[in-house]
């Protein structure tokens, strides 16, 4: 139990490091509203748990041999967001009286979550190396491990679900200031484009 602890405690430090992910959640809150960034942490969540999965399997370390695959998953992830940012960037004021008939695409939202999260290989090179140090000695590994990515995974959803609750909570007061709020809104996902492009591999 006190590595699982453990676990959720470091895993709540990260949550409050805002990353790719996190920074289009609180992108598409504010944009949208607290639903609709609800929506890309679901999109997240799937693209995380398919990078746990891997790494539950043991693929993770074998993907880190693979450089180049890596390293072009990095950059087609590094020109997406930078496009949604630049998107974002340059969208014209909404037109107040349409505000509140607004209907998100929530596919599109959510599949723009799980691209972001699956195309952030940082992520599964991380995870591959922190979780294992959350299994104890003694048992069966493999369970352990997965129960650790569950443990990991839940955690990590709960703490975007809050920032996706939190950038909603704003959204009133930034659909007063449409054009700053576009701004912050695609700043928010050019700077998760540019933390993406900075990440080096050792």
């Amino acid at each position: 139990m006190e590595p699982l602890v453990a676990l959720s405690i470091v895993t709540l430090g990260l949550v409050a490091i805002p990353g790719p992910n996190v920074a289009l959640t609180l992108a598409n809150s504010l944009r949208y509203g607290t639903r609709y960034g609800l929506c890309t942490v679901a999109g997240t969540t799937v693209g995380v748990g398919l990078q746990l999965i891997l790494v539950v399997l043991g693929i993770g370390t074998l993907l880190e041999i693979a450089a180049d695959i890596l390293t072009w998953l990095k950059w087609a992830g590094v020109a997406y967001l930078l496009w949604l940012g630049y998107r974002s960037w340059i969208s014209p004021p909404d037109d107040l009286s349409a505000i509140g008939a607004v209907r998100a695409p929530v596919l599109r939202l959510f599949t723009r979550g799980l691209v972001v999260a699956v195309l952030n290989p940082k992520t599964l090179i991380f995870n591959a190396a922190l979780l294992p140090q959350f299994v104890a000695p003694d048992g069966s590994y493999l369970a352990q491990l997965a129960l650790v990515a569950l443990v990991f995974l839940t955690v990590l959803t709960l703490g975007d679900a809050l920032w996706a609750v939190f950038a909603g909570a704003l959204r009133p007061l930034m659909l007063r200031y449409q054009r700053i709020r576009n701004r912050i809104t695609g700043g928010f996902l050019i700077a998760a484009g540019i933390g993406l492009a900075l990440t080096g591999r050792k």
